[in-house]
């Protein structure tokens, strides 16, 4: 019987600006499309709905697209939302500081196989990237 594994993704991140600033630049579709997606949909409420896709992405020219289910949405705190293919949770907590934002990411829920186990690898460092890309965008109005 294939069981869910205890590994977890885990990424911190420190953002110069207010949790309200960073927490929209991810949860909203016009945002996650000027630093991260093409065509992304977002209902950010409990219960809503949210799509991410991406056209050309990355070095390889990647096409892809997932979503899932918001299970929490507590601006500017806490956004959760669990990926329809995974089925993997993914948490951020948007903690206020002096100087700005700490975001914490953590994503549950991997199949413990060989082969879910690469995929959570990859997701690991994607996360690593998309955080990072965040950063660049709120702080900087850096583009994608």
């Amino acid at each position: 019987m294939t069981q869910i594994s205890n590994l977890i993704i885990e990424h911190d991140i420190f953002i110069r600006a207010e949790p309200t600033r960073v927490y929209d630049a991810f949860t909203t579709a016009s945002e996650l499309d000027t630093w991260f997606t093409t065509g992304a949909e977002v209902d950010p409420h409990p219960g809503g709905y949210m799509t991410w896709r991406w056209k050309d992405w990355g070095p390889n020219k990647e096409t892809a697209e997932d979503g899932g289910a918001v299970l929490e949405a507590n601006r500017p705190h806490r956004y959760v939302f669990q990926w329809r293919k995974e089925p993997s949770t993914v948490s951020l907590d948007f903690e206020p500081v002096a100087e700005g934002t700490i975001v914490r990411l953590r994503e549950t829920g991997y199949l413990d196989t060989f082969e879910r186990t690469q995929v959570m690898l990859g997701c690991a460092a994607g996360w690593g990237e998309a955080l990072t890309l965040l950063k660049f965008y709120v702080e900087h109005g850096i583009v994608y």
